[in-house]
C-alpha cells in the first residue's frame, strides 16, 4: 500500500464566542475522517486554530474591559478545552494572531503585489463620529431603501429580500453607539479577483477538488461576474498593519477573511517547528509548494456558508502567490435541532460544554456520524432519534456482543478463544465488509459506514440469538460449543471495534484493552483472534437517559439567560379554524372550505429547486426520496407521495417549485424538509410542475 500524505484543516472558530454544537458537527466529521484515514495506514497531520483577528474581537474586548490579546487568549484556552471534551485529536491547534502567520501573509500579500493583483482606489463608507470608526455592515441600521421596513441591518432586508450597500439605508444609526453615521472617503486596498476567472473555473471543476453542487452553485458567481474583493480596513482594527504602505497613509489592516486562511499554513509552520529535529519532523514546503513533486494532499472540511472564501478567494490568493492549492474542499450543511435552527428560547442552542456536562460525546460523534454524508446536506439532530439510535444500536446491539459472550470465557474458559475458528465464512464476510467500511469513510460516507457497521453487528446477534449459548451452557457435553460460539461473537465484536474506532476512540480503547489485543487499525482485522486471551469485561457504555437530555435543554436555556419556555395553546388545526371566513362570506349550498386569505398564501415561500437525485423509498409504496438543491448549495431532503405516477429517473436533474418554509415533518424514513408541487387529481393523475433549465436555482416564486 501507498502511504499517503496529507494535510487537514477544520474551519477556524471566531475567538469571540463558546463553542457549539453546529461548530462540533463540522471538527467531528473532520476528526472521524483523519482518524479513519490514519487507521488506514496514512501519514495524516490535522490542523486548526483560532480565528483572532477583526472588529468583532476588538469590541468584544472592550465590552469585557480587556485588551484583545489577553481576550482571544481566554476564549483560546476554552475553546481548546470544549474540543478536547470531544477527543478531537489535532496535531497543533495554534491562533491566528501569531508570528507565524504575519510572516505568511505578508509574505503572500506581497507576492500578489508584486505580481500586480493589488491595486487601491477610495471608498465611500458609514464612519460612526463617536467610536471613530469605520462600520461593516453588521453594524448598521435603518429603513430599507425599496420597501421603508424600519430595524433593517446594512447589507439586506429581511421583509423583501432586497440587498444594497449600507449607504443606501434611510436613516441609519450604529448599532455599536446609536449614532447617526457620516459618509466619509478612505483608500482600500484590492485583490483583483476577476484575474483568475479563467484559472478559476478550471480549478473548481477539475479533480473532484469540490462537491458538484458546490461547484454548480460557484456558478452563479461567474455568470454574474467576479469583481475585486477589499482586502484592507482602517483602524482601529485588530489585525495585522498591511506592510510597506506610504508614511502618510493612515494606519492599513488585512481585513480578517485575508489572513484567516492563511492560518492553516501558519498552524502548519508551527508545528513544523515544534516537531523540528524530531522523528516526526515536517517539511513546511513539502505541503505548501507549488511545485509539490511530493504528491502531497491539502483538504478543508467547511460550513457551506463560506464556500466562497474557500473556493474563489484562496485557491486565487494561493495561486496568485505561488502556493499549491487545497487538493480538496469539503462543505457541509447546517444543524439543525429538532427540524429548526438552533433556539436559545427552546434550549436547543446547545454549547458543546454544556452538552458535555450531561452527555457522552462519543454518543454525539456516533449521532453525527450516522447522519454525515459527501453531501452538503443540512443534519437534522433529532433529540428523541439521537436517545432511540444510540440506546439502540450501540448498547442494544454492539455493546451487547460482547456482555453476552465475554462472561462465559472468562468464567468456563479462562478468557481463552477457540484455536480454530467454528464459523469461518460468517467472520469472513464480515471482514471482506470492511473494505466496504473503509472506503466509506475515505469518502466521507460516514451514514453508509454506520449502516454496514451496524449490519454487521445485527449478523452477530442473529447467530447469538440463534445458538443460544446461555441454553447450551445448561447442556451437559456442550462446552465445546459454547466456547465456539462465544469465540466467533467476540471476534466480530473485535471487527467492529476497528470499524467503530475514528468515532468512538474512548469506547474502543477500552474495548481494546478488555479484548487484550494492541492495535485496532483497519489492517489488524484480518488476523482473527484465534487461541487468544481476552479480559474480565467491563461496561463499556451505558443508555441514555430521557431525563439527561431534558436537564442538558433546561441548562442550555439557563446558560443564555431564557427564563420561560412558550407553550403551545393551540394546534394547528384550531389555529385554521379560527382564521376561515365568517359563515354569511360562503355560499351556504358549496361544499364547507377551510379557506385561507391572502395574507395566508403570501407566507409561503416557494423557490426553484433542482433534482439533484430521485429514489425510491425501502419500506414505502407510494413515497420517492428527493435531495433538491434549493439555492446556496442549500440540500433539502424531501418525501413526495407520487411514486404512483413517477419513477425517479424520470425527474432526475429536473428543475421543480419546491415550497422551502413548511416545517420539517419526522416520518418513519427521515425528515421531510418541504414540498414539491404538483397539480392534478391525486386519484387519477398526478403531475409535478417542472421549470425550464433557464430557470434559476434558488430564485423565490412570486
Amino acid at each position: 500500500m501507498q502511504v499517503r500524505e496529507i494535510l487537514v484543516t477544520s474551519a477556524l472558530p471566531y475567538a469571540n464566542g463558546d463553542i457549539h454544537l453546529g461548530h462540533m458537527l463540522e471538527h467531528i466529521q473532520t476528526d472521524i475522517w483523519v482518524r479513519a484515514m490514519k487507521a488506514q495506514g496514512h501519514k495524516v497531520t490535522y490542523v486548526c486554530a483560532d480565528d483572532a483577528h477583526g472588529t468583532g474581537i476588538m469590541l468584544k474586548a472592550e465590552d469585557n474591559g480587556v485588551t484583545p490579546e489577553k481576550q482571544i487568549a481566554n476564549v483560546q484556552a476554552a475553546h481548546e478545552a470544549d474540543f478536547a471534551k470531544f477527543m478531537i485529536d489535532y496535531d497543533n491547534y495554534h491562533t491566528t494572531h501569531s508570528a507565524e502567520n504575519k510572516e505568511c501573509s505578508e509574505l503572500i500579500y506581497r507576492r500578489l503585489r508584486d505580481a500586480g493583483h493589488i491595486s487601491t482606489r477610495d471608498v465611500e463608507q458609514l464612519f460612526d463620529p463617536e467610536k471613530q470608526l469605520f462600520l461593516a455592515d453588521r453594524f448598521v441600521k435603518g429603513t430599507c431603501p425599496e420597501c421603508d421596513a424600519p430595524d433593517q441591518y446594512g447589507d439586506n432586508c429581511e421583509v423583501c429580500g432586497t440587498t444594497y450597500d449600507a449607504t443606501d439605508l434611510k436613516n441609519p444609526q450604529s448599532t455599536l453607539s446609536n449614532a447617526t453615521p457620516v459618509l466619509k472617503t478612505s483608500k482600500h486596498y484590492f485583490f483583483d479577483l476577476p484575474e483568475f476567472e479563467q484559472f478559476l473555473k478550471d480549478w473548481t471543476r477539475s479533480d473532484n477538488r469540490l462537491q458538484s453542487s458546490v461547484a454548480n452553485k460557484l456558478q452563479e458567481w461567474f455568470e454574474a461576474g467576479l469583481t475585486s474583493w477589499d482586502i484592507s480596513r482602517d483602524a482601529p482594527y485588530f489585525g495585522f498593519q498591511i506592510p510597506d504602505t506610504p508614511s502618510n497613509e493612515p494606519d492599513k489592516y488585512f481585513y480578517v477573511w485575508l489572513d484567516a486562511p492563511v492560518g492553516y499554513m501558519a498552524s502548519f509552520k508551527n508545528l513544523c517547528e515544534k516537531r523540528k529535529d524530531t522523528e516526526n519532523a515536517l517539511d513546511f514546503d513539502r505541503y505548501w509548494a507549488q511545485e509539490n513533486e511530493h504528491k502531497t494532499e491539502v483538504y478543508h472540511f467547511i460550513g457551506k456558508d463560506i464556500v466562497y472564501f474557500h473556493a474563489l478567494f484562496w485557491p486565487a490568493m494561493l495561486a496568485g502567490s505561488e502556493f499549491r492549492t487545497p487538493t480538496g474542499v469539503f462543505a457541509h450543511g447546517f444543524l439543525m435541532v429538532n427540524g429548526e435552527k438552533m433556539s436559545k428560547s427552546r434550549g436547543t442552542f446547545i454549547n458543546a460544554g454544556t452538552y458535555a456536562k450531561h452527555l457522552h460525546p462519543e454518543y454525539l460523534r456516533y449521532y453525527f456520524a450516522s447522519k454525515l454524508s459527501d453531501k452538503v446536506e443540512d443534519v437534522n439532530f433529532d433529540l428523541e432519534d439521537f436517545m432511540q439510535k444510540v440506546n439502540s444500536d450501540l448498547v442494544g446491539k454492539v455493546v451487547n456482543i460482547a456482555s453476552r459472550s465475554a462472561g462465559f470465557l472468562v468464567k468456563k474458559y479462562d478468557g481463552m478463544l477457540t484455536d480454530v475458528c467454528a464459523e469461518p465464512n460468517l467472520l469472513a464476510d464480515i471482514t471482506k465488509t470492511g473494505d466496504e467500511i473503509a472506503a466509506a469513510y475515505e469518502d466521507r460516507e460516514f451514514s453508509r459506514a454506520m449502516r454496514l457497521i451496524m449490519q454487521c453487528a445485527d449478523k452477530a446477534n442473529e447467530y447469538i440469538d440463534e445458538k443460544k449459548p446461555w441454553a447450551l451452557a445448561k447442556v451437559e457435553g456442550a462446552e465445546q460449543e459454547v466456547q465456539d460460539v462465544c469465540s466467533v461473537a467476540i471476534n466480530i465484536f473485535r471487527q467492529l471495534m476497528v470499524y467503530l474506532a475514528p468515532v468512538l476512540p474512548e469506547l474502543t480503547e477500552n474495548a481494546r484493552e478488555f479484548l487484550n489485543i494492541d492495535s485496532l487499525s483497519f489492517a489488524s482485522r484480518n488476523e482473527w483472534l484465534l487461541g487468544h486471551q481476552i479480559n474480565k469485561f467491563k461496561p463499556l457504555m451505558q443508555r441514555i437517559d430521557e431525563k439527561d437530555i431534558a436537564a442538558m435543554v433546561e441548562d442550555s436555556k439557563a446558560s443564555l439567560g431564557v427564563t420561560a419556555t412558550p407553550t403551545a395553546t393551540q394546534d394547528t388545526k384550531s389555529v385554521a379554524k379560527n382564521k376561515q371566513p365568517a359563515a354569511k362570506d360562503v355560499d351556504a349550498n358549496a361544499e364547507q372550505t377551510d379557506y385561507i386569505g391572502i395574507d395566508d398564501f403570501a407566507k409561503v415561500e416557494m423557490k426553484v429547486a433542482h433534482v439533484v437525485s430521485c429514489s425510491y423509498v425501502e419500506g414505502a409504496d407510494k413515497l420517492l426520496q428527493f435531495t433538491l438543491d434549493v439555492g446556496e448549495a442549500q440540500m433539502r431532503n424531501v418525501f413526495s407521495g407520487i411514486r404512483k405516477f413517477y419513477e425517479p429517473e424520470q425527474l432526475q436533474g429536473k428543475k421543480v417549485i419546491c415550497v422551502t418554509n413548511l416545517a420539517p415533518r419526522k416520518m418513519k424514513f427521515g425528515i421531510s424538509e418541504g414540498m414539491i408541487l404538483s397539480a392534478g387529481d391525486p386519484k387519477t393523475t398526478l403531475v409535478v410542475i417542472t421549470l425550464p433549465d433557464a430557470a434559476v436555482i434558488g430564485d423565490t416564486l412570486a
